[in-house]
């Protein structure tokens, strides 16, 4: 699977039922010594519209649970 498949997948917290948008909204927080991913950084939504704000949710990369043919579920207590 490829990145580009990835990005329009909704990512979905199992813990509080949460939406957070899409993978492409998202932004990827890398760890440069290993050079692999540490957590998506999603767009924290503080109203009806979100106008490219600074603010951001950090999920853990280890809390992907399951990556399917629509849907990313995170299981995350924030």
């Amino acid at each position: 699977m490829r990145l580009s498949d990835l990005g329009y997948k909704e990512i979905v917290n199992l813990s509080n039922g949460c939406r957070y948008g899409q993978l492409a909204d998202s932004e990827l927080l890398f760890d440069p010594r290993q050079g692999k991913i540490k957590a998506l950084l999603v767009p924290e939504f503080t109203g009806r519209f979100h106008f490219g704000g600074s603010e951001f949710l950090q999920l853990p990369w280890n809390c992907i649970k399951k990556i399917g043919e629509d849907i990313i579920i995170v299981d995350a207590d924030i």
